[in-house]
């Protein structure tokens, strides 16, 4: 199928310009073309609370989550618009779009972050507070190592201002898909409900009492649209008023109704129909059933690839470069369901009783969610992204963590942390916390990079790369190439 010219939207959505969305959009990238289905009504966005700019700074929600880029925002994006706007786009607003407000706005450097890695700064209360605000006694103690931003260590940003704030800096998570962000997971029979999962460890909707799962956010710090929608208002769009019940009504509306995936490559042509994977295009989204826990080999994650396994070239005829494609994408399917390895020493998830080391595939350990590659709730986990030694940067501030005696230490890096990111603990205040996060689904990659919560891989490659050497995986050459392809077509 070749979308018409009308088909094919504009990449940049600005704050109140009006779009029409239908039933489906497509929006070009480097691999291909990105797919949006629209599940709900059509949608005129003037006037739609998503796309008006509601805020003191210009900003609307859609301009940290644009649909060309999956539903968040790619650093192609963000260096587009800086070159065509001279950094005058809402997008680079002071308040989380520079690396610290107090810095000169009208220069590259102030914007490094966002514009080379597509980072937003979080400020975080120190100590932390709950949701009602109550301040929350934390189990370790913070100092700033090293603040290349010098926000840390601004006196009106600051940990040491009069309201003490922690900056990291995180990357947009995908605002589509939600079905699958909000359910939790379940199994073939009721006992096997939280089999992996800790249920104690979810929050409650504070409408309906009911547990709810916690990826909408990296730090799980608000498990509701609702609740993500008022606080990203405030904290991104500098509301001045608070969103009406109608506003928050209509964006949850919204969120609830888009799934985006990659719907064409440009290698292996239409990811939708007669024989292609039924797994793949955002199709798949909209007809699976949420909350579902992979089971290699009986229940792939993004189901058999074995259509595509054998390049279609018979007798003298040679298979075409798409066959040839789609067969490396097959393969790669195969490694990221099938190849296991050790998963060792991994803050709040070898910990589990699961044993350290613990053999698993990637599909079978932490990307374990049908048809999304994510892992179901609490799913938090400390990979040494966030934290020395596994992972050490420059371009971000350095946090020494030093937790009390009477806490629970974090299980491998003890009770002296140097982190970039203390993550969950944020929220919870609690040591064993540090540096944890939670996985991302893996859907629209493409049309989304760079990759990590804090952008640490610029390409699918480097995100390979890095769990190769994390967990001395030894993937071959051709395996890294076969991962890469596969993750292109999600």
């Amino acid at each position: 199928m070749s979308p018409t010219t009308e088909d094919i939207a504009s990449q940049w959505w600005r704050p109140g310009e009006e779009h029409l969305i239908g039933d489906t959009l497509e929006f070009p990238n480097a691999d291909g073309r990105l797919r949006l289905i629209n599940t709900g009504e059509p949608i005129n966005t003037a006037g739609h609370p998503f796309f008006e700019p509601i805020g003191e700074n210009g900003r609307a929600c859609v301009t940290c989550h644009q649909p060309a880029d999956a539903m968040s925002l790619s650093a192609k994006t963000a260096r587009e618009r800086w070159d065509a706007t001279g950094g005058k786009d809402p997008l680079f607003a002071a308040i989380d779009g520079s690396n610290c407000p107090s810095l000169p706005q009208g220069e590259r450097a102030s914007h490094s972050l966002l514009l080379d890695k597509g980072l937003f700064r979080i400020g975080r209360p120190w100590p932390p507070k709950a949701a009602d605000g109550s301040v929350i006694e934390p189990e370790f103690d913070l100092e700033v190592v090293s603040d290349p931003t010098g926000c840390n260590l601004d006196p009106e940003y600051g940990l040491l201002s009069d309201n003490p704030t922690v900056s990291v800096f995180r990357r947009p998570r995908p605002v589509a898909n939600m079905k699958y962000m909000l359910s939790l997971p379940h199994g073939v029979t009721p006992h096997e409900y939280f089999l992996y999962n800790d249920k104690s460890l979810l929050p409650k909707d504070p409408e309906t009492g009911e547990f709810v799962s916690v990826q909408l956010m990296s730090d799980g710090r608000l498990p509701t649209l609702r609740g993500q929608a008022t606080d990203a208002g405030f904290a991104h769009l500098e509301m001045l008023a608070a969103l009406t019940p109608e506003d928050l009504r209509q964006i949850e509306e919204f969120e609830s109704a888009i799934y985006v995936a990659q719907g064409f490559s440009n290698q292996a042509g239409e990811l939708e129909g007669p024989g292609t994977p039924p797994g793949l295009g955002p199709e798949a989204l909209r007809d699976g059933h949420p909350g579902e826990l992979g089971n290699n080999p009986v229940n792939r994650v993004f189901g058999t690839f074995d259509m595509w396994l054998n390049p279609a070239g018979e007798g003298d005829v040679e298979p075409t470069p798409q066959d040839e494609f789609r067969a490396s994408v097959a393969r790669g399917a195969n490694v990221f369901f099938d190849k296991r390895f050790f998963i060792q020493n991994v803050g709040v998830y070898n910990d589990k009783g699961l044993g350290n080391p613990f053999k698993r595939s990637c599909a079978s350990g932490c990307h374990n969610t049908v048809l999304t590659g994510m892992d179901l709730a609490p799913g938090f986990m400390d990979l040494g992204l966030n934290n020395w030694p596994w992972n050490r940067r420059e371009d971000l501030p350095l946090f020494k963590a030093t937790c009390h005696d009477d806490a629970v230490p974090q299980s491998y890096l003890g009770r002296v942390i140097y982190t970039h990111d203390p993550g969950r603990a944020l929220v919870t205040g609690k040591c064993r916390d540090i540096g944890a996060s939670m996985t991302q689904q893996m859907r629209g990659l493409a049309a989304r990079a760079p990759y990590f919560m804090a952008g640490e891989a610029d390409t699918l490659r480097e995100m390979v790369d890095f769990y190769d050497r994390r967990f001395n995986i030894g993937y071959t050459d051709q395996e890294k190439q076969d991962l890469i392809n596969f993750m292109s077509v999600l």
